[in-house]
């Protein structure tokens, strides 16, 4: 499964023997955390099923399976986190970046990397006391300490700092790697001798730390996971007198939720996905359907984003499997490959709401809401978005080239249908048994991953061990970026309640004129820029907290909010010339985002039009509910 994006090292050198002779060493070094952490895919992936099965075919539920699989989903998490820094799949901001000279990119990459090293360097220690203390508490079922299961965040960090040592050792220089030393050692002395002043600054602190140290290693390319990380890390350290081991406590909080099982096992699902080419069937049956009429492909395209979605979870995996799918007949019937772009990534941004998305899981899991109403929810508010960009597409296909176009055969119809069928009853399969309240999200995740397989290998060539083996890795870098992001999000969330910011804030929406409309407006406000800015999943992880109570206070529907919210942070992520996954798509569709930038702003102004009216109507999201 493609990553969420593709940080390749910024310095792209000739490679020596030597250095090639390095890279296979570190390769090898890495294989048993590899291996580790494909097992664990695998046996939380039996282990989930077992459960399942137990219950609904012998009536005796598995009691001890729910804390298995926590302690071995956290161990996941962290070994994944370690691999996710060897494979440079943690998820960072690099526009500003690429943009300096040549010669400074290297000095703040490796100012960014010793950043990432001292937030480390800083919780080996608390997270070692922290397995100390879990060691007196006993967990229900297994009747084993829990220091078993926490060792995994001692053992991911000193991981993490391993791997990230020898990573920057060869990315960077010597000269750079001791100014950006210096230059870190410099601002945490001035921090540490200037505390008696900080400690007067009341909420200026949390402007100093949480929004401009954020702000700073967010712009100097460190993982997004990090600048939350070290923002919060600093503001305990310089300002406060709480112990550094309440950030290890929120950061295991934040990653160890139960429902958070699932994702890990829909990213595996998207991986099969690819292999099997389960997406290109339901492209190719699109394509025979549709593909005649004027504007018929970026149709194809659109409602291929919108079912395939609902297998994969992931945006990327969705452009990823449409693009070179489409693209080459979109531009022989005279499309811009700039027009394409902006279709593909708008067109992702819409599809995210359909289930079973990542972040619909993750946003129900942080804001406590029903999971399985933002999967109904979920369906009827992409239509509307799919409605507003058809509508667009229809209007730029006017000039279309038609006259060597001819409608498929009924025969090749059927064909495709029958090809596709079985990937299409996929989606509709996880939506019902969600919403119909027949499975949960990580139950009915284990259940469409064992159906894949074996669809895949009866009707699609099925799939060798080592694409197997390849997907399991893939499966434990991806989640363990993902979960990354998820506990220090959620422990700098914690640090802005602390400090009594959320309750200002609560209070300052509160007195907006307007009433519900208002927040609405603002909140599409924020989550535009913020999922600009900071990429869709942090943005909820680090806002959902303080405005889901907001809201509720105000009367207005969790799931309806959550709506507005997702869709708001999905047309951000897209929105150049900082949103991620609009470069995500430009690199997919091998187009110059230069070029593709002022062909998306129409599609993004029709998705905007589509937010408006899924916030004006509450309907659209609670009439399904």
């Amino acid at each position: 499964m493609t990553a969420p994006a593709d940080f390749s090292d910024l310095q792209e050198n000739v490679v020596l023997p030597i250095e090639v002779q390095a890279t296979m060493s570190r390769a090898r070094l890495m294989m048993p955390f590899e291996a580790v952490a494909a097992m664990l895919v695998a046996a939380i992936t039996l282990m989930l099923l077992a459960g399942v099965a137990s219950r609904y075919l012998f009536g005796a539920p598995l009691v001890w399976v729910d804390e298995a699989v926590s302690i071995a989903f956290l161990w996941l998490a962290m070994l994944g986190t370690a691999l996710a820094i060897h494979r440079n799949e943690h998820l960072r901001l690099t526009v500003v970046l690429q943009r300096l000279p040549q010669p400074l990119q290297g000095y703040v990459q490796a100012f960014g990397l010793v950043v990432m090293a001292a937030f480390l360097a800083a919780l080996v220690g608390p997270a070692i006391e922290y397995v100390e203390q879990e060691a007196f508490v006993t967990t229900p079922a297994l009747e084993i300490p829990n220091s078993w299961r926490v060792s995994a965040i001692a053992c991911g960090i000193g991981s993490m700092l391993a791997v990230l040592l020898l990573h920057a050792w060869k990315v960077c220089r010597p000269r750079e790697l001791l100014v950006g030393a210096l230059l870190v050692g410099a601002v945490a002395a001035a921090c540490w001798a200037g505390q008696p002043v900080l400690k007067t600054l009341g909420h200026w602190n949390i402007a100093l730390f949480l929004i401009g140290f954020v702000a700073v290693c967010l712009l100097a390319g460190v993982p997004i996971a990090f600048c939350f990380g070290i923002g919060s890390v600093a503001f305990l350290a310089f300002t406060t007198q709480v112990p550094m081991g309440v950030m290890i406590g929120r950061m295991d909080e934040g990653m160890s939720s139960l429902v958070l099982v699932s994702v890990p096992i829909f990213v595996l699902l998207g991986c099969v996905l690819d292999a099997t080419g389960m997406g290109k069937a339901i492209i190719d049956f699109l394509a025979s359907l549709i593909g005649h009429v004027k504007g018929g492909m970026s149709y194809v395209l659109l409602g291929s984003l919108f079912i395939v979605s609902g297998i994969s979870g992931s945006k990327v995996s969705d452009m990823a499997t449409v693009a070179p799918a489409l693209f080459p007949e979109m531009k022989r019937r005279g499309q811009q490959p700039k027009e394409m772009i902006a279709l593909l990534s708008t067109g992702a941004a819409m599809a995210d709401t359909v289930p079973p998305s990542i972040v619909l899981i993750v946003l129900g899991s942080v804001a406590g809401v029903s999971i399985a109403g933002l999967f109904q929810a979920g369906v009827t508010v992409a239509l509307v978005l799919l409605l507003a960009l058809a509508v667009l597409a229809r209007w730029k296909a006017r000039g279309e080239q038609m006259a060597q176009v001819q409608r498929a055969p009924l025969s090749l119809v059927g064909r495709t249908l029958l090809i596709a069928g079985p990937a299409l009853v996929l989606p509709f399969l996880i939506r019902g048994a969600v919403g119909g309240g027949v499975a949960t999200a990580t139950e009915v995740s284990t259940l469409a991953v064992v159906y894949a397989m074996l669809v895949g290998m009866v009707m699609y060539g099925g799939i060798r061990p080592k694409q197997i083996y390849a997907m399991l890795v893939d499966t434990a870098a991806l989640s363990g970026a993902i979960l990354l992001i998820l506990g220090c999000a959620l422990a700098m969330a914690w640090v802005i309640t602390q400090s009594g910011v959320a309750q200002q804030l609560a209070a300052f929406m509160k007195g907006l004129p307007g009433g519900v409309p208002t927040f609405l407006a603002v909140t599409i406000v924020v989550f535009l820029v913020l999922g600009c800015v900071l990429e869709g999943l942090p943005a909820l992880l680090l806002m959902a907290p303080l405005m889901f109570p907001i809201a509720r206070s105000l009367g207005v529907n969790d799931v309806h909010y959550a709506m507005v919210v997702v869709c708001a942070m999905n047309i951000g992520l897209m929105m150049p010339p900082i949103g991620v996954g609009f470069y995500i798509a430009c690199r997919i569709g091998d187009v110059s985002p230069d070029e593709a930038m002022g062909a998306i702003w129409p599609y993004i102004v029709a998705l905007i039009v589509g937010l408006v009216i899924v916030a004006a109507v509450p309907g659209i999201s609670t009439a399904v509910l």
